[in-house]
């Protein structure tokens, strides 16, 4: 009897939906990552890119818990002396709250060579209405 080892010829790739509203940020990135890293599935394969595509809708609507929007930044480096970035979460979630769940999720992937792909088929939209109805996309429940 052999171990079954999943690779690109033998996996099912299936599109899920994932409502964020009113749910914590990081709860919903934190599922959002097992499913497209596939770690739900039983085939899991850890060295093979072997998750699904998930649609994140309603992205303005995630919270944070506790005091968060108002003490937790966004920092990136510009590359220059002195180009450090700083960016409240409150402003973050009213300006671009796509950006601050793809932070959250690709921080709850494993740093490796995988996690590009990955992100690839993660959708993430501010509303309720997506373009991927053609997909006929499964409603994942928290």
């Amino acid at each position: 009897m052999s171990t079954f080892m999943a690779n690109k010829g033998n996996i099912e790739r299936k599109w899920y939906v994932v409502d964020a509203a009113d749910r914590p940020l990081g709860k919903t990135a934190a599922a959002v990552a097992d499913l497209l890293r596939g770690k739900l599935k039983p085939e899991f394969t850890p060295n093979a890119d072997c998750g699904d595509f998930v649609i994140v809708i309603n992205a303005e609507k995630a919270v944070l818990t506790g005091n968060k929007l108002d003490q937790k930044f966004y920092r990136h480096h510009t590359g220059w002396v002195g180009g450090l970035k700083e960016v409240r979460y409150r402003t973050l979630m009213q300006q671009k709250p796509e950006l601050a769940m793809q932070l959250a999720v690709k921080g709850m992937l494993p740093h490796n060579t995988l996690s590009k792909g990955t992100l690839g088929r993660l959708k993430i939209y501010r509303g309720s209405e997506h373009d991927h109805a053609a997909q006929k996309p499964e409603l994942w429940s928290l």
